[in-house]
């Protein structure tokens, strides 16, 4: 297969499931090789996602290393043949490609579920609260690349898998732009609220022993080992996807969900910030 520039977000994971089945069968990528009937390279180019795999190799890597989980097996074979074009990929080039990335993840994902501290969730914003977002950003945005990301942004936002967001009440005053633009995200929110697919919970400021100061996405896979935490860093978008990482927030959104208000009571809690603006 031609060699990739620049594999995708569910590229690399594919690599990485491979090579964390390799090194927990004791192999090192020589053997691996030799067993493929391949050369070292080509399997390191595997493992790092800049050359794809068939379903054949595949399932002869899974044999020599022993994985009998067929599941598991198949959710990989998935991610290896999935040939479609999404519709995320005509931003390739005009979009950082973390935007790019965390599209794949949301399109394949089977649920979601968010932690907001200081701003609404993006799959949860207004045109105009997203654009004064995306307008604080230094160093400034052009016109084309402010457009660019909003546009991105709708149409991340027709999603209809399970969605659940916990956010905070700082997340709900903060005013990005004006009280016309804070009024209607609010409104927006006891809008989507509604939807089957949605559950909003407001955690709010009057609560003890809260500590959680950053806000997180949990992607949910094709099965649990196929999670993955996206956090914001100061160099850009980090994927976590390691079994005990992932155990950790999973922990972690457990212990903001039992600590927030219902979804009746966050309905409730919105319509009152609301009357105040």
């Amino acid at each position: 297969m031609v060699q990739r520039r620049e594999p995708t977000a569910r590229q690399v994971r594919l690599g990485v499931e491979l090579r964390r089945l390799r090194e927990a069968a004791g192999l090192t990528a020589i053997q691996s090789a030799a067993l493929l009937g391949a050369n070292r390279v080509q399997i390191s180019h595997i493992e790092s996602g800049l050359k794809g795999v068939s379903e054949e190799r595949l399932r002869r890597l899974a044999s020599h290393y022993a994985c009998t989980d067929e599941d598991f097996i198949t959710a990989l074979v998935s991610m290896a043949t999935d040939r479609v074009r999404g519709w995320w990929e005509e931003y390739r080039g005009l979009l950082p490609t973390s935007f790019l990335d965390l599209s794949e993840l949301e399109h394949h994902a089977r649920f979601l579920r968010h932690v907001a501290i200081l701003y609404v969730p993006g799959l949860l914003q207004t045109e105009d609260y997203a654009r004064a977002v995306f307008s604080s950003r230094l160093p400034e945005l052009t016109h084309e690349e402010l457009e660019l990301r909003i546009q991105h942004r709708r149409a991340r936002q027709q999603i209809t898998i399970p969605y659940e967001a916990l956010i905070h009440e700082a997340a709900l005053r903060i005013r990005v732009s004006d009280r016309v633009t804070s009024k209607a995200q609010l409104a927006r929110l006891l809008e989507l609220s509604e939807a089957g697919h949605v559950t909003l919970r407001v955690i709010p400021f009057d609560l003890d022993g809260f500590a959680a100061s950053s806000a997180m996405t949990y992607v949910g896979g094709p099965m649990s080992k196929l999670d993955t935490v996206v956090r914001d860093a100061p160099h850009g978008t980090v994927l976590i996807d390691s079994e005990a990482q992932l155990n950790i927030y999973r922990t972690r959104f457990r212990m903001v969900e039992g600590a927030s208000l219902g979804p009746t009571e966050s309905r409730d809690f919105i319509h009152r910030l609301a009357k105040e603006l």
